[in-house]
């Protein structure tokens, strides 16, 4: 349900972050919550939650001349309701993909397929490079609903607008109207998170 690069667990949320070292107690044991329940333990049981992999893409248009795309890997990303067609987003606090929405309302999804892990891993890494170079080499489309990229062979394409940002702990969920869908008549299986690695669902 949640993103991380894919060397580590999904923890609660969203966009892929870096790994943080749980903190410790003097002893080096980790620090449980109010509940009892250390982050360690957390990442562990959720990480036994198979998620579906998506790529969250936006257009920054204050970013230089032409503005500049934005792309976030996620696994927290579900349907919320049909009617309004609603769909929703973890992102972490602070993210770039979090300054960027909080301003801009429009954004899509692209639901990956199990043959598009590079492009998954691209957008989750560590110390990443410039949003614009990682989207260089990848076929894409501009989409007219809402101005962000939309990922060539993706096995579906969801356009929104945000209805309503949610403060959830260390993360934000941002609830989005779905204004324009694509759908793949190919027969691909889709790429699927389970254990902190991407897999290719058969």
């Amino acid at each position: 349900m949640f993103t991380k690069t894919p060397a580590t667990a999904p923890a609660a949320g969203s966009a892929a972050a870096p790994t943080v070292a749980p903190a410790s107690v003097p002893g080096g044991g980790p620090i449980a919550h109010a509940v009892g329940v250390s982050d360690d333990e957390f990442r562990a049981a959720l990480s036994r939650l198979a998620a579906g992999v998506v790529l969250i893409t936006a257009h920054d248009p204050d970013a230089g001349p032409r503005g500049e795309d934005v792309g976030m890997t996620a696994t927290a990303f579900l349907s919320v309701s049909l009617d309004p067609p609603l769909v929703m987003v973890s992102v972490r606090n602070d993210s770039r993909m979090d300054d960027l929405l909080a301003q801009q309302p429009l954004w899509a999804v692209s639901v990956l397929s199990g043959h598009q892990r590079q492009v998954a891993a691209r957008f989750a890494m560590k110390g990443r490079i410039s949003d614009r170079l990682l989207f260089q080499d990848i076929p894409s489309e501009r989409g007219e609903a809402s101005g962000a990229p939309l990922i060539g062979g993706a096995l579906a394409t969801l356009e929104c607008r945000t209805e309503q940002r949610v403060v959830a702990g260390d993360h934000t969920l941002v609830i989005g109207r779905v204004l324009a869908t694509t759908a793949s008549d190919e027969d691909d299986g889709p790429l699927t998170y389970f254990r902190g690695k991407y897999r290719q669902l058969t």
